[in-house]
């Protein structure tokens, strides 16, 4: 099963960190070409369900693109959130962490993927994971100024 692991430093407390975090239809402000809606409900503890888009943008912030949904398995403010990937092709726990550094925190996103379609999965996994890896840096490094003025 592969790992992606990333982690930046947040100028900013735990608690506003969460905050800016669990803004799940907010995600789009800092997620590259991605829109998060949440499913039946506010999605703020266990079994909240989210949908997230991820691909061109269209008209109105919605995109056309690769459906992620997820289940909410884990929640414990203002640390940890683990969601499980519950879509055809991204499937697995996704864990979003917050370390606390005094007044400010070090946010951490980890995916543990199953892949589909056995071998053709593993090879499809190497050639799109150096494009997801720059996404999600890029994603976090907007994520840092977002949580540092959120709520804004």
């Amino acid at each position: 099963m592969p790992e992606l692991v990333e982690r930046i430093d947040v100028d900013a407390p735990p608690e506003q960190v969460w905050a800016a975090l669990t803004a799940w239809t907010r995600q789009g402000e800092w997620m590259v070409a991605t829109d998060v809606r949440t499913v039946g409900g506010p999605a703020q503890g266990f079994g909240g369900r989210l949908a997230a888009r991820t691909g061109l943008p269209l008209p109105g912030g919605r995109h056309v693109g690769l459906l992620d949904t997820m289940v909410i398995m884990k929640w414990e403010p203002p640390r940890l959130v683990e969601v499980q990937h519950t879509g055809r092709l991204v499937r697995g726990p996704g864990i979003f962490e917050i370390e606390p550094r005094g007044e400010h925190s070090t946010f951490v996103w980890t995916e543990k993927l199953y892949l589909p379609y056995g071998y053709l999965g593993v090879v499809g996994f190497a050639l799109v994971k150096p494009f997801a890896l720059l996404g999600i840096r890029w994603s976090l490094r907007r994520f840092a100024r977002f949580a540092r003025t959120f709520p804004g």
